[in-house]
């Protein structure tokens, strides 16, 4: 099995919590998958196919192999296409060969994952054509499902997206309810700077808010829902003293003129925020 390694995600403990799930181990009479088990007999074997009905950005297929794997150690896995490779309708993702059981068992759990994830860096890729612009990165934002957040924004990057800050440790995020407390963006700011926080960024949603950011020490500035035309002034008015990220009101028919207006990163939630399943299925066939 190839290496599929994401700092702060353990994917042994993914695959065996989903499972556990799904075969409702600790409940009355769960921990087993009661069809395969009273259906398909014990030395069965299945090979099986999956393959993608539609065009997608492939992520997540190390995640499925190990689902299947950690039911049958032996299974043979072929992993047709790389991650992060763009492949039409009617292409073969990954072919597989061991006990019927296990597969019909690992089945769901590896389908939802790779439709979730190559659903998430289909619509990445969409949106970084749609933006048509090199010297503007795509983000995501914490918009993500409890527990999926690693995997999430490695879709993300699968689709040719960058990561905002993983969480609320690793960078200060000054919002509107920080400055109503604060009093004011710059007390907000100064006071994030006394604390020692390194990665301080500010969020403002007009002009007259960011030189007193500025000032008291931000490190970057999040542009929220600001017209194409009052993000050009900002971005002017920044002068490149720190990067800008526009965020807010950012669709499919917005990120190119938004893009445009010389910020250095657009921000959009719903890339893992309600990004559609990617139609991706498994057929098997007995041996």
């Amino acid at each position: 099995m190839s290496a599929f390694i994401l700092p702060g995600f353990n994917l042994d403990t993914f695959v065996r919590d989903t499972l556990a799930e799904d075969l409702g181990e600790g409940l009355p009479g769960g921990g087993r998958d009661v069809t395969s088990e009273s259906v398909i007999p014990a030395d069965a074997r299945f090979a099986g196919v999956m393959d993608t009905r539609d065009l997608i950005r492939v992520a997540g297929l190390p995640v499925a192999e190990a689902f299947f794997r950690a039911l049958d150690p032996g299974m043979t896995i072929e992993i047709l296409v790389e991650e992060a490779a763009e492949v039409p309708g009617g292409t073969d993702l990954m072919r597989l060969e061991g006990n019927a059981r296990a597969m019909l068992t690992a089945e769901r759990a590896a389908l939802n994952t790779v439709q979730h994830l190559s659903g998430i860096a289909t619509m990445v890729a969409e949106y970084v054509r749609a933006m048509s612009n090199p010297d503007c990165t795509l983000l995501d934002t914490r918009k993500t499902i409890p527990g999926l957040r690693h995997l999430e924004k490695y879709a993300v990057r699968m689709g040719g997206g960058a990561n905002h800050r993983m969480g609320l440790w690793d960078a200060a995020m000054i919002k509107d309810n920080h400055v109503l407390v604060a009093g004011s963006v710059g007390e907000a700011v100064r006071r994030a700077v006394e604390a020692g926080v390194k990665d301080i960024i500010c969020e403002v949603d007009r002009i007259d808010q960011i030189e007193p950011a500025l000032e008291a020490g931000a490190t970057r500035l999040l542009l929220d829902n600001m017209e194409p035309a009052t993000l050009r002034e900002a971005v002017a008015l920044v002068a490149g003293r720190v990067p800008t990220e526009a965020s807010g009101g950012i669709n499919l028919d917005t990120i190119r003129a938004k893009a445009a207006t010389g910020v250095d990163y657009v921000s959009v939630g719903r890339l893992t925020q309600s990004a559609p399943a990617a139609d991706i299925g498994l057929d098997f066939t007995p041996l």
